[in-house]
């Protein structure tokens, strides 16, 4: 019998969860709600870019509720 020892990185960032998955994608994932962002994923990357990918859709964020 064996078992597979599956350990996943967690990283804290502005509100959100990073959790890296086996094949190095990422979940995203807020922290609390209400959702500021959706929960998404992301291809095979580094958590800088991960990190980049947040910083955007939270500035796209602040432009849409200025505009509306």
């Amino acid at each position: 019998m064996s078992f597979l020892s599956v350990q996943n990185t967690v990283i804290r960032y502005k509100g959100f969860l990073l959790i890296q998955q086996n094949n190095q994608a990422w979940v995203v994932r807020p922290e609390k709600s209400p959702f500021i962002i959706f929960p998404f994923k992301t291809n095979p990357c580094s958590v800088l870019e991960v990190k980049q990918k947040i910083d955007i859709k939270l500035s796209q964020n602040k432009l849409d509720i200025k505009a509306a």
